[in-house]
């Protein structure tokens, strides 16, 4: 019997099983076979029949999506990728682009500049989160309202929900691009986006707050029966687009021309100079 804490064994009897073996559970090259993953033919089912999008989520999830799914999920990488260098996570890339560095290795510096609690891929967990607490408790009898007031009480008051607000700018225009995009394709509201409706109109009314392309992509990845950690693997390469072009910009102009500074540009506040010391 292995003896497990924290869902780690801590005895050498499975350890010793795993040495000098790689082991998977989904998926793998089989020499004079096929590449396999989670069941089916990489090359045989899916080149020229399924979209690189419902690939990724089959690795992501082990969930074979419909191509409108995948469609849809790639039209949110779309709308949550700039190509604008004063975003964080693409200023990185433009960074590693401006020195020469590796293109790789810029984007996945940038990658990781997006894993974020306030923007990026990894808000989405929290959003996923309470737009399916929120279900919950509205069909066990809350108002929308309620609900709203019971997710301020935890900022002390505040209207800071997760998905319902943005820093620069009032609403969001990819929201109502989605929106159309929605109806041109066929997305069915469910009941999580329609709770987000709800929540949205609630917030423009009494906080002049809205919902953001968080909140709406968390409400329909719930619809389409994605958990919070799903939708979170699903994002993984969700801001790579925009560091690859703000790489290439940089890349592109007189090296280490992208944000240069002047000594005097460093607001330096430590100790004063002073005299070196000649050698003894």
């Amino acid at each position: 019997m292995i003896s497990l804490k924290n869902n780690v064994p801590r005895n050498l009897e499975f350890w010793d099983t795993q040495r000098g073996i790689i082991r998977s559970r989904k998926g793998g090259w089989k020499i004079g076979e096929g590449v396999f993953s989670h069941g089916y033919n990489l090359l045989e089912d899916f080149v020229g029949n399924k979209s690189y999008f419902q690939v990724m989520v089959l690795h992501a999830t082990g969930r074979l999506v419909e191509r409108s799914i995948a469609d849809w999920m790639e039209a949110v990488y779309i709308c949550m990728s700039w190509p604008d260098p004063r975003i964080w996570c693409n200023q990185i890339g433009a960074l590693g682009g401006t020195i020469n560095a590796s293109i790789v290795a810029s984007t996945a510096a940038g990658l990781m500049a997006g894993d974020s609690k306030l923007y990026g891929q990894k808000p989405l967990l929290k959003g996923v989160t309470f737009i399916q607490a929120a279900l919950k408790q509205k069909k066990t009898g809350f108002t929308t309202l309620e609900i709203i007031e019971k997710e301020c009480k935890k900022n002390r008051g505040n209207p800071s929900i997760m998905g319902y607000a943005r820093p620069l700018a009032k609403g969001d225009e990819r929201v109502e691009i989605l929106k159309q995009y929605n109806k041109e394709s066929s997305i069915v509201t469910g009941d999580h986006l329609r709770l987000a409706n709800e929540i949205d109109q609630v917030m423009i009314e009494k906080y002049n707050e809205s919902i953001n392309i968080n909140g709406y992509a968390s409400a329909i990845m719930s619809d389409f029966g994605f958990t919070p950690q799903e939708t979170y693997q699903i994002s993984t390469l969700l801001t790579a687009s925009g560091i690859i072009a703000c790489y290439l910009d940089a890349n592109e102009r007189p090296p280490e021309s992208f944000l240069p500074l002047r000594c005097d540009d460093i607001d330096y506040q430590g100790p004063p100079p002073r005299e070196v010391p000649d050698r003894e």
